[in-house]
């Protein structure tokens, strides 16, 4: 079996960006600890091992990363100390490798060193690290006669070193390629399309205004010199002026806010004019203007000089490219073939990383509807675009479709294919209001407070999964849980044999994921509903891949104690038994004794569950919202949840200090619930 694999290419600007991200994330997906290695940097601060290592939040230290800067190599490869070089890196290399089950390795940019003598040295390097390659190939305006030969060549430079070429990618070929172990990937406008980070980095240039702006897509670029400067601008255009030229700022902030204006990508002003605290004000003071103001001190005929250079690349915090790379990836590779080409063996362990990509595998299997009542929340826009290009659900967002639009516009956002339902105008109010008063009418409720409570966001969401005309619902982001839950159980109702809604969190730690539950529903729930949450725990826990031990937790272990809360966790112990034998269940227990296999000898040596649950049951909120919080703080576990269960169909509560990450999980998690529920 392998346990490592070199990216390398041909020439400058073939992708090779994309592959590595694409092949990282399949890594990860069945090995829990991949190291990433560039065996020559051409600077510095290395973007693309910066890329890798802040988006898979891999704790290596920088300088492991890497072997030789290109400096350093340049000098002793023209020097004929070659073999000095490949010391160097094979000395890093094995550093890096001792802590790693998988090292994926990236080659040169064929920008730092000389070209001529690059693909050479990156088939010397991966003959060195016995490590198989992946081979790049830019198939951009190349006929295929070309390709064909670009191919052949490289194959017999790594035949002749006995290295094996394990597959192949095409990258930015117009239409497809048949051949057994190569793939073709067409070309991407957002990835071929610069930023306004990489006009910044080229540019070495100041960010006056609008930082958190600087990942907006340039498609062109517009110079403005003239006072006519309305007509000039366009829409994802830079717009490149003067420093002393306030007017072409204000213009393109109104243009950029109004209804039928131009959404300009950026500004650039050259020369040495700073904008005045008074300007910097009045454009902070102007709702929506999301667009990001650069000074360079160059002259404007410089800064037009380099811009004319510009290319595009993925820079570590350009989300949107990451993601619409991963996309791409998984769209035109088959990811399974090249999985068995790799030849990479899975692990018993699983990280946090693992288990968010298996989330996104699962639902992407069977894709539902997921509707999200919070339409014009930021956070909900960004996470719906990362489900978009992910491609696990279909979704459909709640509230005004005009001011929804604006905003997506605003946030450069490509929702495309998301539905706007406006609950106000739809079509299916009356019938909705109609089905809400049958259900309450024995509450006092009148058709006219009906026809009012079904356009709130929430119950009109709640009525399209009652009805079917969505398979989900995730909200919270902005609303309360009780305004949540509350519509779930008037509408929804509890499943078959549930009594009560009760929550879990996924705890997704170092190496491995825990189920707790019920950490954010039911204050101090009896006996009975004890019982009942630690079985519906464990059923959520088989539904995402995660084997059901379960320990009912307590401050005493077994029969070592006593008390009316260590009774009560007792009973719901034999409750939970007496109703489903199957059950590997152990309680009362305490938590030491549930997860060390140490501690577990000594308290309960011949029990299944101590020292391997996997599945944790508190005996209150208290208690286990508490416990989730702080081992979360801690440790730095990723927390997922709170995941509701015991409803009839699959509606989830966020919580409103949520990241895009947890809702995209959230609408993950949801989407399984939902096959779930189609299947029984």
């Amino acid at each position: 079996m392998a346990n490592n694999l070199y990216i390398t290419t041909t020439e400058a600007q073939s992708g090779k960006s994309l592959i590595t991200l694409g092949v990282m994330e399949l890594l990860l997906q069945h090995i829990p600890n991949v190291g990433f290695f560039r065996p020559i940097i051409a600077r510095d601060e290395d973007r693309d091992i910066e890329m890798i290592r802040s988006y898979f939040n891999l704790e290596f230290d920088y300088e492991l990363m890497y072997g030789c800067k290109g400096e350093r190599a340049l000098d002793l490869i023209t020097n004929g100390q070659q073999d000095v070089l490949l010391s160097q890196i094979l000395e890093k290399y094995k550093v890096l490798e001792e802590r790693c089950d998988f090292v994926l390795c990236e080659g040169t940019d064929y920008r730092g060193i000389t070209s001529s003598f690059e693909f050479d040295i990156n088939a010397e390097i991966a003959t060195m690290l016995n490590c198989p390659v992946l081979l790049v190939i830019n198939g951009k305006g190349k006929s295929l006669e070309r390709i064909n030969d670009s191919i052949r060549f490289s194959k017999e430079v790594f035949a002749e070193k006995e290295c094996l070429v394990v597959a192949t990618i095409i990258n930015r070929l117009e239409g497809k390629y048949e051949e057994k172990d190569t793939y073709s990937i067409p070309e991407n406008t957002i990835l071929t399309s610069p930023t306004v980070s990489n006009v910044k980095n080229m540019l070495r240039a100041e960010v006056m205004y609008g930082e958190e702006y600087l990942n907006r897509n340039i498609e062109g670029y517009t110079v403005a010199t003239s006072h006519k400067i309305l007509p000039q601008l366009k829409n994802k255009h830079l717009v490149v002026t003067t420093g002393d030229r306030e007017d072409v700022i204000f213009t393109s902030a109104v243009s950029f806010v109004a209804k039928k204006g131009k959404n300009v990508s950026g500004i650039v002003l050259s020369g040495n004019h700073a904008l005045s605290e008074d300007v910097l004000m009045l454009l902070r003071n102007i709702e929506m203007f999301h667009v990001p103001i650069l000074r360079c001190s160059d002259n404007i005929y410089s800064v037009i000089a380099q811009i004319q250079k510009m290319y595009s690349e993925i820079t570590p915090y350009d989300e949107r490219k990451v993601l619409t790379s991963l996309q791409i990836f998984e769209r035109h590779i088959n990811r399974e073939a090249l999985q068995q080409a790799i030849e990479f063996s899975k692990p018993h362990s699983i990280t946090p990383k693992m288990f968010e990509y298996s989330l996104i595998a699962q639902a992407r299997r069977d894709k539902v509807r997921i509707v999200l009542p919070e339409g014009n929340e930021e956070r909900v826009l960004k996470a719906a675009e990362i489900v978009c290009k992910r491609d696990f659900a279909h979704l459909i967002l709640l509230g005004n479709p005009q001011q929804i639009t604006e905003k997506i516009n605003r946030l450069d956002l490509n929702l495309d294919d998301v539905e706007i339902i406006d609950p106000k105008e739809s079509p299916k109010l009356e019938e909705f209001a109609q089905q809400y008063y049958e259900m309450r009418k024995h509450k006092g409720l009148s058709l006219d407070v009906s026809r009012e409570v079904v356009t709130n966001e929430n119950y009109f969401g709640t009525l399209l999964v009652h009805n079917e005309e969505a398979d989900g619902m995730v909200s919270g982001s902005v609303h309360t849980t009780a305004q949540t839950i509350r519509p779930a159980l008037q509408i929804v109702g509890t499943s078959e044999g549930s009594s009560i809604v009760s929550s879990v969190f996924f705890m997704c730690l170092r190496n491995r994921v825990l189920v707790y539950g019920d950490c954010a529903i039911n204050p101090n729930p009896t006996a009975e509903q004890l019982a009942e949450i630690a079985i519906a725990s464990g059923e959520t826990a088989k539904i995402f891949g995660i084997d059901p031990r379960i320990a009912m937790l307590s401050y005493s272990t077994g029969a070592s104690g006593k008390g009316i809360d260590v009774e009560k966790v007792a009973q719901a112990t034999q409750i939970a038994q007496d109703k489903n034998s199957g059950l590997l269940l152990e309680g009362p227990i305490q938590y030491d004794a549930a997860v060390d296999l140490e501690v577990a000898k000594t308290k309960l040596p011949d029990s299944k569950v101590a020292g391997r649950a996997t599945v944790f049951v508190f005996p209150d909120l208290n208690t286990g919202n508490n416990t989730y919080k702080a081992v979360q703080r801690s440790t730095g576990a990723l927390a997922i949840g709170p995941v509701l269960q015991g409803l009839k169909k699959p509606i989830n509560d966020l919580s409103r200090g949520c990241t895009v990450t947890d809702i995209v999980n959230t609408i993950a998690i949801t989407a399984i619930q939902a096959q779930r529920s189609r299947q029984s």
